[in-house]
Parts: structure tokens; C-alpha cells; sequence
């Protein structure tokens, strides 16, 4: 199989893409995304026909933010949407009539960099996604490790403090609530409101106020060399390789690869959380350290992924 498409549902946006077997993209579509879950299917539908006209691609992989079940057919649970046993496979191909393959999109996106990206070199790798939340994806001896019912990797929702900080998932302690771009920013408020004198800069950013601090004034200030700014990365980067090195004991690849929004920073978050990661690591003394890398496809992981997804078949 040669040229495929690949499906990235964004929450403003959905994106299509012509991918050859270099991960290269030839051609993309974009449509805003609707804002009910009949309209996301028709949007969805329109990039892909939209992209596809007069290309020869052969198959569709599509990735979707939820559980998508073990056939890779239907997306179980979907909360931004509101998809529940949303059968997505056997709509699409009555509409584009291609074959589609429906894949999760943080397993979709690890895909891309296991195949085109940071992953290069490893057949054992473990991505995760620094984005709003946290996600991630598992490559075991270069297979996508999806689970018996299709939900495997799901590590936002790994409860790491019991009774912790309540999740939009329902439950209490979750990963995402310490280590992603919402935590970030509540690291950010708080350690403002407890010192301004330490936030000047940043504070200047935004209206002034704790409450204005957004994930672009945290970056910008921490670059700058605010000390607050600085200290919410590091604090972030703390949970982050903590969590790390708790997956290294599940899986122990011989790599991890950091994506996401919060990865953009480079060093500023990379550096801290690799020196967590060996603070945190069992036996870290006396056993190899897997690398902890930084992604490289940025936002064309997901669909440069769910693409090739769909020439594996």
C-alpha cells in the first residue's frame, strides 16, 4: 500500500492529510470542528473526500480522542465530543468509501514518532503527551501495544495520589492533574498569589492578576527568567519523571519520548524531567536508564501516525 490518509480531530479543528511511506506529507485539508457529534462524522467525512480527490490513497486511519475498542471500529467513550459507542469506522467508509482504520490519538501520535520520529533506533518505547491533559501510547517490540479491549495507555488516569485533586475523569489523584499544561498553569496562580514580589514579570503578562495567568505567560516568563515561572516548570517536571520512572518499572522501555504543548520548552521542562526521572527510578544505581527524548513531528504526530496505522492495516 502506498499513499494513505491520516485523520487528526482536533477540538477547533480537523485535519487530513496524504501521507506516503516516508511519513511525508503531500497534501492537507482542514474543516472546523462542528460542535455536535453528527456534524463532527459529516466534517470528519468532508476533509478526508476534500484531501483524497484525485490522489491515490488506498485507506483511512483515523485518530480519535477516547476509547476506540479492540477491532478499531468504534470509539467507546469520547467526553469531548460526547461519542459513546460511536460506531466511526462503518460510517466513514459508507461516506469516503475507503477502508478506515480508527485508532486512539495519543496511541496514533506515539505511532508517528516510533515510526518517523524520536523513536528511531528503538523497538521498545514508551511516548507521552505533555498537552491540556496527559496521554500517551506503548510500542513493545515495535507493535502498538493497544490491550485486549483496545484502551491500553490511558496514563493521565493513573491515580498517583490517593484522594488527590479531583479529575475530569471522575476520579481523584490523577497524573494529569500534576504533571500537564492545566497543572502548569495552576502551579503558576498559586505560587503567584503566595509571592507577587517573585512574579512581577509574570504577572505582567497576563491582567495583572493570579487568575490571568495563562500557559503562554508561563513559558514566556520562565524564558525570561522569572523565578516563579521557572519553579512551576520544575515542579511539573517533578511529577512528570516521578511518573516516568513508575512506568519503567511496568515496562522498562529503552525510551521515553515526551510530546505535547509543554515539551515545546525544550531543556527548561526536558532537563528537569530527566533528573527526576533518575531521582525516582528503582535501583536507578544499578540498572540502565532508558533516554528520555524529546518528540520531534510536533502536531503532525497524530495524523502522520494514523495514517500508517491504516497501511499496517
Amino acid at each position: 500500500m502506498g499513499l494513505t490518509i491520516g485523520v487528526d480531530i482536533g477540538g477547533t479543528k480537523i485535519a487530513a492529510g496524504v501521507v506516503d511511506e516516508d511519513g511525508t506529507i503531500l497534501d492537507t485539508s482542514q474543516v472546523p470542528t462542528p460542535p455536535t457529534p453528527e456534524g463532527v462524522i459529516d466534517a470528519i467525512a468532508d476533509a478526508i473526500k476534500a484531501v483524497g480527490e484525485g490522489s491515490s490513497a488506498d485507506a483511512v486511519g483515523i485518530g480519535a480522542a477516547g476509547y476506540v475498542d479492540d477491532k478499531r471500529a468504534t470509539v467507546l467513550f469520547a467526553p469531548n465530543i460526547r461519542w459513546r459507542q460511536e460506531t466511526l469506522k462503518d460510517k466513514i467508509e459508507q461516506r469516503v468509501g475507503l477502508s478506515v482504520v480508527v485508532e486512539n490519538d495519543a496511541n496514533a501520535a506515539a505511532w508517528g514518532e516510533y515510526r518517523f520520529g524520536a523513536g528511531a533506533g528503538h523497538d521498545d518505547v514508551i511516548c507521552v503527551t505533555l498537552g491540556t491533559g496527559l496521554g500517551g501510547g506503548i510500542i513493545i517490540g515495535g507493535r502498538l501495544h493497544r490491550g485486549r479491549f483496545g484502551v491500553a495507555g490511558e496514563f493521565g488516569h493513573l491515580r498517583v495520589v490517593p484522594d488527590g485533586l479531583l479529575c475530569g475523569c471522575g476520579s481523584q489523584g490523577c497524573w494529569e492533574q500534576y504533571a500537564s499544561g492545566r497543572a502548569l498553569v495552576r502551579y503558576a496562580r498559586q505560587r503567584a498569589l503566595a509571592t507577587p514580589e517573585n512574579a512581577e514579570l509574570l504577572l505582567g503578562l497576563g491582567d495583572g492578576t493570579p487568575e490571568g495567568i495563562e500557559g503562554r505567560h508561563v513559558s514566556d516568563a520562565a524564558r525570561a527568567g522569572d523565578p516563579v515561572a521557572i519553579d512551576s516548570f520544575r515542579e511539573l517536571a517533578r511529577w512528570a519523571g516521578a511518573g516516568l520512572a513508575d512506568l519503567a518499572s511496568l515496562f522498562d522501555p529503552s525510551a521515553f519520548i515526551v510530546g505535547g504543548g509543554v515539551s515545546d520548552e525544550g531543556d527548561l521542562v526536558l532537563e528537569p524531567i530527566r533528573k527526576s526521572f533518575r531521582r525516582w527510578l528503582v535501583g536507578g544505581r544499578h540498572r540502565p536508564h532508558a533516554q528520555v527524548l524529546a518528540a520531534r513531528l510536533g502536531g503532525r504526530a497524530g495524523l502522520v501516525g494514523a495514517a500508517d496505522l491504516a497501511r499496517q492495516g
